[in-house]
């Protein structure tokens, strides 16, 4: 019979196994290389290339077929979780008839990441959501989307395509869990999306705004860490600041729930 053995490891070793592991939702899409012609994960490197800058280890979740069991089993592995920006969510699941403007539904990435973000949120697993992940966050607590901000605002000066992103300034409140990171007050962000919050989701605070009233920001006024943004701070290449507060909540996470020995990487 095979048995167990203790194995020192050393500090730097120790301290490298250590590091919080971050899981990343993808997209599903048709990808071309070479003479392949497939669907395939993808996430733009920017997303990942953030949260190993600032020492966390970057595992990527593709949608799949989402039930409780598979989304314990993921988050098992994972100390943190990023929603990821993509394509719009399934109007139905915020009770709104589809807008000509809004996206094909896509229920596999809707129900994986639904899925997620609920067992994450009762693990009381740190959580950054991203663009899309904001809109999924707050449809999840029962908060309702703008198809168009175009038609509902008057405005196109959060999308203005051509996969340009657009620039705009939004304001933080003072006193919020954002506040501490990037500072209140203006805030430049990079933007591209068409959708925003319209009805808030119970159990939120929002914690930026643009000029315009539209929601930019929120957190949960509960237990654990969530914090959601409505634009992309992949993008900005100075200011990693919301991807290290998620890897550092993600270390005192994996503190708190990772048994001694894997935590350590002692067996074999």
């Amino acid at each position: 019979m095979a048995q167990t053995a203790t194995l020192p490891v050393a500090a730097d070793e120790a301290s490298a196994v250590r590091r919080p592991v971050v899981g990343l939702t993808t997209y599903l899409e048709r990808t071309q290389q070479g003479v392949w012609d497939v669907q395939a994960a993808f996430l733009p490197q920017q997303y990942f290339a953030s949260v190993t800058a600032v020492g966390g280890i970057a595992v990527l979740l593709p949608p799949q077929p989402a039930s409780h069991d598979a989304a314990g089993a993921v988050l098992d592995g994972l100390d943190g979780l990023i929603l990821t920006g993509g394509l719009d969510i399934d109007p139905a699941l915020y009770g709104a008839a589809r807008h000509p403007l809004t996206d094909p539904a896509r229920p596999d990435r809707d129900a994986w990441e639904l899925a997620l973000l609920r067992e994450a949120q009762r693990r009381q697993m740190p959580v950054l959501a991203i663009c899309r992940g904001l809109q999924l966050v707050n449809v999840a607590r029962g908060g309702t989307l703008h198809q168009h901000l175009p038609e509902a605002l008057g405005t196109e000066r959060y999308q203005i395509g051509g996969g340009v992103f657009a620039q705009n300034t939004v304001d933080v409140a003072p006193g919020s869990v954002l506040a501490g990171m990037v500072g209140p007050g203006p805030l430049a962000v990079h933007s591209y999306h068409h959708q925003g919050i319209d009805r808030l989701g119970a159990g939120l605070v929002a914690t930026a705004h643009t000029d315009d009233g539209l929601v930019q920001a929120i957190e949960s006024d509960g237990d654990g860490y969530l914090v959601g943004v409505q634009w992309h701070p992949e993008e900005n290449t100075d200011d990693k600041s919301l991807f290290d507060r998620l890897v550092a909540e993600a270390s005192v996470f994996a503190a708190a729930h990772r048994p001694v020995s894997q935590a350590r990487g002692e067996q074999i």
